[in-house]
């Protein structure tokens, strides 16, 4: 495992970390199996959030009696001081920890929303007095708006950004360097497109060669990806051939796609958006047509079931036109 000093907070992190969102939808047992191994396979950094259910929970319970081998990231919506200081409080318990390594403003839209955070009775007094306490050790920041962490960089409060970074989305390369010149540890979120890149090896090993990189988070929901992911880290560069296949696929992934984040939901008619997205992608990229179909053709709910409220469209951090995108899908499974 290859580690990396995390900006100013002066942690040593292994590069690649254990992305906590898919583990919402495992049971405990397999979470336990899987923070086991990552232990083993040295990676001790694990990034979660308020939002992601009941992700911090089953954190917590498997970190029990270990709690010292990782270095544990959680972070909260919350703008103002006292809501964020309830989410802090929710997270330590949930965590059954009494510290946080590095808690972060969650998905922060815009310069407005940062100001906000940033200024009297802001989520940034909360973490201040927190520090204090010795509470929360370093404070960061998370948004898919490149102005919003420029700014944030500026400002010299954050000890961390995190954002985007895959081989089809680079634009983050110039934000990282720009963080690492202003000694603030980078953090890519999405390494894998949000599962639409398949070959987790490659996808990660293109990223991790950018040295303005600290630590990639990729999802991992089962111990066989624990390995295959932890195992990218290990110094051995991509080959020239190597690179040419996954830039292929990243090219033909194009922009316009889902990462599965789940900020869409939920559908106001009760559509899974991201999992008809997710069986689009079968259908027409992996050549598993029929089971797609089959799968398809089994759910309550389907594409051509929206109503076209647009709701899903506001809450998308990526600005895709998911309505226009579902019809597609209903186009595609007919």
């Amino acid at each position: 495992m290859e580690y990396s000093i995390l900006g100013r907070t002066g942690i040593n992190v292994s590069r690649i970390g254990f992305g906590g969102i898919p583990i919402q939808h495992v049971e405990q047992e397999d979470v336990n199996k899987m923070i086991t191994k990552s232990m083993e396979m040295g990676i001790n950094f694990i990034d979660s959030a308020r939002g992601y259910t009941v992700s911090e929970s089953l954190l917590g319970n498997a970190l029990a009696g270990r709690r010292d081998k990782f270095y544990i990231a959680t972070k909260a919506m919350a703008l103002d001081k006292e809501k964020m200081k309830e989410e802090v409080a929710k997270s330590l318990e949930d965590l059954k920890t009494d510290y946080i390594d590095l808690y972060q403003i969650h998905n922060v839209r815009s310069i407005e929303d940062l100001e906000m955070a940033i200024g009297k009775n802001g989520a940034v007094e909360a973490f201040t007095e927190l520090q204090e306490e010795g509470i929360i050790k370093h404070i960061g920041i998370s948004s898919h708006k490149i102005p919003v962490l420029e700014k944030a960089i500026e400002m010299d409060i954050f000890d961390t950004i995190q954002f985007p970074f895959n081989v089809v989305e680079k634009q983050g390369e110039e934000l990282f360097k720009k963080a690492v010149e202003n000694d603030v540890g980078t953090i890519a979120m999405k390494p894998m497109a949000g599962g639409a890149l398949r070959d987790g090896r490659k996808s990660l090993k293109y990223i991790l060669e950018s040295p303005y990189l600290n630590v990639a988070i990729p999802g991992m929901d089962c111990v066989e990806q624990v390995i295959i992911n932890a195992n990218a880290a290990d110094g051995v560069k991509l080959t020239d051939e190597e690179k040419a296949e996954i830039e292929k696929v990243a090219k033909e992934l194009g922009n316009t796609f889902c990462r599965r984040c789940e900020y869409c939901l939920p559908c106001t008619v009760g559509i899974n958006i991201p999992l008809l997205f997710i069986m689009e992608g079968y259908y027409t990229r992996y050549d598993l047509k029929d089971w797609a179909m089959s799968r398809y053709k089994s759910f309550d709910k389907k594409a051509d079931d929206c109503i076209k409220c647009g709701i899903c469209e506001s809450r998308c951090p990526y600005e895709l036109p998911i309505r226009d995108m579902l019809d597609n899908v209903t186009d595609v499974f007919k």
